[in-house]
């Protein structure tokens, strides 16, 4: 059985600005902008991780990405993540912030929950 993943109550706060930077490009600033205001409005819920990049449609880094090693040892050493920050459009799921986390995890095992917070209305 695999190790539980620990994750924080609450996204960082350097996670809404890079959710920001992300977001500025499909949307115009302003907008961008009301999303990042609903992600920190919205409370932190969970999906399967496997469920999540089905549905954002990515492509999974693999094992040898830096970024994904570094949160492979996050979760070895019992360190909890930052939720990910999620935003509904018209064309699926789009990650805002927490990509790499969320490889990590699926690579780990596709059926531990993320946690993450959604934000916008999709289709």
């Amino acid at each position: 059985m695999s190790r539980e993943i620990k994750w924080l109550d609450e996204p960082e706060p350097h996670d809404y600005q890079a959710a920001l930077s992300v977001l500025s490009l499909p949307y115009s600033l302003e907008h961008a902008g009301l999303l990042v205001h609903s992600l920190r409005a919205a409370p932190v819920e969970e999906w399967k991780a496997k469920d999540i990049v089905r549905m954002a449609d990515e492509i999974i880094l693999d094992r040898h990405n830096s970024h994904v090693q570094h949160n492979f040892k996050k979760i070895r050493e019992g360190k909890a993540l930052s939720p990910i920050l999620l935003v509904r459009t018209e064309h699926g799921l789009l990650i805002a912030d927490g990509f790499h986390r969320a490889c990590s995890v699926y690579l780990f095992d596709e059926d531990q929950p993320v946690k993450a917070k959604i934000a916008g209305e999709g289709v």
